[in-house]
């Protein structure tokens, strides 16, 4: 705690230099906006996003559909011979 004490205390070495000023015209320039790129990513998240819904919606009503295939009563009755044992 003593040394964190002694850190903020102490003066920076680097505030007695005289640091260059950087102007934005200094600064390269994006070749293409983030606002475009921002828009042409919106559409295919879009379409992921309501491709997904869909895809989840037909599982969710497959599942249904197979789980009412195997049920007992919509499945034939099997009729078994019965097995007379000889004593």
């Amino acid at each position: 705690m003593f040394t964190a004490l002694l850190f903020l205390s102490s003066p920076m070495s680097t505030s007695n230099q005289k640091l260059p000023e950087i102007k934005a015209k200094d600064l390269p320039s994006a070749v293409v906006p983030a606002e475009f790129l921002l828009s042409l990513a919106t559409g295919p998240m879009l379409l992921g996003l309501l491709s997904g819904q869909a895809i989840f919606s037909w599982l969710q009503a497959t599942g249904i559909a197979s789980e009412e295939l195997f049920r007992g009563y919509s499945l034939p009755v099997l009729h078994f011979p019965e097995v007379v044992k000889d004593d």
